[in-house]
């Protein structure tokens, strides 16, 4: 993720925020064409905080938190947001929901709801469920989205609705001793193939689940210009947006 955006941000103006704090989330402020601008990641990998290790994609309830608080700041201080994503989804389980996984994930979508400043997506990896949304996703109204062509938007990967749709089945053919039947194996080889069907990112941009399919080497450009747009009407519906001009001539998405 930190090669991807020195790829598309300004050079050297990069400053992460708390990047020992819930390193599954990179929070920085930064300049895309000299604008200044806040960014929201995620980290893929095997990561560690505290010498607890940690899933990279996956939401925690101190990575919830960390990107809230990030993002109240922003809006404070009328700093436009751009969400790389690349996210699976919020962690599950009892330890999680102990930690407070609920409230935090609440608090995280409560500030990205309630934030008035531009918030541009662009999708380059995975996008998956409550962790899609969280991550300012289409049902929350940003200015734009855009995805690569390695996108892969929706509830779930294949392997994952296999095995929510026939977990339970395919447990009782194991514990038996069975072969799974040739219609049940038919079935789960069709959802399999649905579901990678459905995630594709032309199946996504094709019905409006975003606003364009871009080539990656156009990134930069593209982005210049939602930022433009974005922050002009901005500057008409809310307070000023003072630090969001920029001398950089718009580029069309095709130049």
């Amino acid at each position: 993720m930190e090669d991807l955006l020195a790829g598309l941000l300004d050079g050297d103006q990069m400053l992460e925020f708390q990047p020992d704090y819930a390193p599954e989330f990179l929070c920085a402020t930064a300049r895309l064409h000299g604008r200044p601008t806040g960014v929201i990641a995620n980290r893929r990998g095997f990561l560690k905080m505290q010498g607890k290790p940690r899933i990279g994609g996956i939401v925690y309830t101190e990575s919830a938190r960390k990107v809230a608080y990030f993002v109240e700041n922003a809006e404070r201080s009328r700093l436009p947001l751009l969400y790389v994503q690349d996210v699976s989804g919020f962690m599950v389980g009892v330890e999680a929901e102990s930690a407070g996984i609920i409230r935090a994930g609440a608090e995280m979508v409560e500030s990205m709801a309630c934030a008035t400043i531009p918030k541009i997506v662009l999708t380059v990896n995975h996008a998956s469920g409550a962790g899609y949304y969280a991550m300012a996703g289409q049902g929350f109204d940003p200015n734009f989205t855009f995805c690569w062509p390695s996108a892969r938007i929706g509830v779930m990967e294949g392997d994952s609705a296999v095995q929510a749709i026939f977990g339970p089945e395919l447990e009782r053919y194991k514990a038996a001793g069975e072969t799974v039947p040739a219609e049940l194996q038919e079935r789960i080889n069709q959802t399999r193939a649905d579901y990678d069907r459905w995630l594709d990112a032309r199946y996504a941009a094709a019905r409006g689940h975003c606003d364009a399919l871009i080539d990656p080497l156009a990134t930069r450009r593209v982005l210049e210009l939602a930022f433009d747009v974005a922050c002009a009407q901005a500057q008409t519906e809310h307070l000023p947006l003072a630090l969001y001009t920029t001398s950089n001539a718009a580029v069309p998405f095709d130049a």
